[in-house]
């Protein structure tokens, strides 16, 4: 079970964010999934928040890359240490594109169900991105 849930887990992450596959998404997210910590501007879907988050980073980071760095596989959740990457090319949170590189660690929970995710828990260092972007000045 747990080698299968790697297997889902990379495929996922190399086709939805690294090559925007949504297709794969609405394949692997269970109808009804729960988004644990939705945006602000939460739809109420996962599958739907994950496409309207995924749509603004691809379009402001056309070379976003998401790679993973750590991978735990306990009972029913996995768990993802990743750093998300790319070069700010567009318009990002009213942030004119400034061709800034972007190198953002990340973690995420998912519960799966049937080969399916069915519970996301996530967070990113938003700061860090924003520090990076020169929206914020850096910590220290």
């Amino acid at each position: 079970m747990a080698e299968d849930v790697r297997a889902l887990t990379r495929r996922f992450m190399e086709e939805v964010f690294n090559k925007g596959n949504m297709s794969v998404a609405e394949e692997l997210i269970a109808p009804g999934a729960t988004e644990h910590s939705p945006p602000p501007d939460s739809t109420g879907s996962a599958l739907e928040d994950l496409r309207g988050w995924l749509t603004e980073m691809r379009n402001a980071f056309p070379d976003l890359v998401v790679s993973i760095d750590d991978m735990i596989v306990e009972g029913d959740k996995v768990v993802v240490r990743s750093t998300m990457t790319g070069t700010h090319k567009e318009a990002f949170m009213g942030i004119p594109a400034t061709g800034r590189q972007i190198s953002v660690p990340g973690i995420d929970i998912m519960r799966v169900k049937d080969g399916k995710y069915t519970d996301h828990w996530g967070v990113a260092d938003s700061a860090a991105m924003m520090g990076q972007l020169g929206a914020m000045p850096p910590p220290g």
